[in-house]
């Protein structure tokens, strides 16, 4: 890569965009050495130091905020003017696209999708890493995520995936022979429940419930605690307790019966999933091909 000032600020911009010298090496098809001789040099040429690297993390120096929010903006709006001309000369879609998402969206989201995207673009590779905790998908190296859009980060551009759901107390109809059926929330007391603990923190995550006006959160106990919500569905399906969980990763276990809810009057409502990625990034072709198809595919009403 001949090293212009151009270049040379492409390559910046990615490396801040990604926050990794690796990240943006990839993204740009180049060596690892290469991005990082082509940021030496523009800070040399610049006088400044625009990049704070520690053998964990890449950061902005204060110059280089600076020059990101200047020249970030113009940059990215050239690269997609010329990724718009190419796009009618050059239909196929191919890269890697990496997304972020939580266990719970995996079977009413991203399984309904990748089946027909792989098949439709063939010289496209996907990456899917199911992570139920915060994720900073920038830093990480991801091209987009999937979370509630309380979880998304307000610099980020979202895209609706979902109608709005709700969260559910489930249990199996064996459980409920047993054990009896949980007519307000705080009789959960005396039932075994699931609980879910957050990976990022460790934390159990009490449940919450809404009825009008009327709020509460309820901490409680049982046989089982996990950061994965997949297995606490499973295992509430083979009676071994309640678990909250949301409607949309239940309802194939609803439909057939093997789950039930109940305090259904108490169920809180949230928005909707959400697939994201950042203000200042390029959605590539893949990430765009993704998202058509998803439109195309999943009910969001």
């Amino acid at each position: 890569m001949a090293l212009t000032p151009l270049n040379a600020l492409t390559v910046f911009v990615t490396v801040a965009r990604r926050r990794s010298f690796t990240q943006a090496a990839k993204e740009l098809g180049v060596s690892s050495s290469a991005v990082s001789q082509a940021v030496r040099q523009l800070e040399e040429k610049l006088g400044q130091a625009l990049l704070a690297r520690t053998t964990r993390s890449v950061s902005l120096t204060e110059a280089g905020q600076r020059l990101m929010d200047e020249a970030g903006p113009g940059l990215q709006s050239a690269l997609a003017a010329l990724e718009h001309l190419a796009a009618g000369a050059t239909p196929e879609v191919t890269g890697t696209l990496r997304l972020s998402v939580p266990a719970f969206s995996v079977s009413p989201v991203v399984e309904p999708v990748l089946p027909r995207f792989v098949a439709a673009y063939p010289q496209a590779q996907v990456h899917v890493s199911v992570q139920d905790g915060f994720v900073d998908i920038v830093k990480e190296g991801y091209d987009a995520g999937i979370r509630l859009t309380e979880s998304v980060q307000r610099d980020m551009v979202q895209v609706r995936l979902t109608p709005a759901f709700r969260f559910l107390v489930v249990g199996s109809p064996a459980y409920f022979e047993r054990h009896g059926t949980p007519r307000h929330p705080r009789d959960l007391g005396n039932h075994s429940c699931l609980g879910y603990r957050a990976p990022s923190t460790g934390l159990p995550y009490h449940w919450e419930f809404e009825q009008g006006a009327k709020e509460l959160i309820v901490p409680v106990k049982g046989p089982l605690t996990s950061d994965n919500s997949s297995l606490l569905l499973d295992m509430a399906s083979q009676g071994l307790g309640l678990t909250y969980i949301a409607e949309l990763q239940a309802a194939a276990e609803m439909r057939t019966g093997a789950l039930r809810p109940v305090l259904e009057d108490w169920t809180p409502s949230v928005p909707g999933l959400f697939l994201y990625y950042p203000h200042r990034a390029r959605a590539s072709r893949p990430l765009k091909a993704f998202i058509e198809m998803a439109r195309e595919l999943l009910p969001r009403r």
